[in-house]
């Protein structure tokens, strides 16, 4: 069994830099893709960024390219979001998974689910 545990979130004002990680253990992931989604109250959950563990390739929802990066650290079995520019909007809890299938905007695909870690970006 796969278990993630997220954590740095906080409260920032808008336009600060904030770095979440998403430490995994249970298994070997070199066959996963890892992935963030974040989900605010009254939304559903959407997409924010996937990184296959290997190749390290990486994608990005529009509404965060430019500003958030996906990372990882194999010798921590960590992956890292790093948000910069954060906007209100981006006010959400934010949740790390993991697949062993092909990279995926939809939650639903995830087989392993962290708790979540809220950030709260105030004007």
């Amino acid at each position: 069994q796969v278990q993630l545990v997220e954590s740095g979130g906080g409260l920032v004002q808008a336009g600060d830099s904030l770095r979440l990680s998403c430490a995994a253990s249970g298994r070997t992931f070199s066959s996963y893709v890892m992935g963030w989604f974040r989900q605010a109250p009254g939304k559903e959950r959407e997409f924010v960024s996937t990184i296959r563990w290997s190749s390290g390739s990486a994608y990005y929802a529009d509404s965060v390219k430019g500003r958030f990066t996906i990372s990882r650290d194999n010798a921590k079995n960590t992956v890292y979001l790093q948000m910069n520019s954060l906007k209100p909007e981006d006010t959400a809890v934010y949740y790390c998974a993991a697949r062993t299938g092909a990279s995926s905007e939809f939650a639903a695909h995830y087989d392993y689910w962290g708790q979540g870690t809220q950030v709260t970006v105030s004007s």
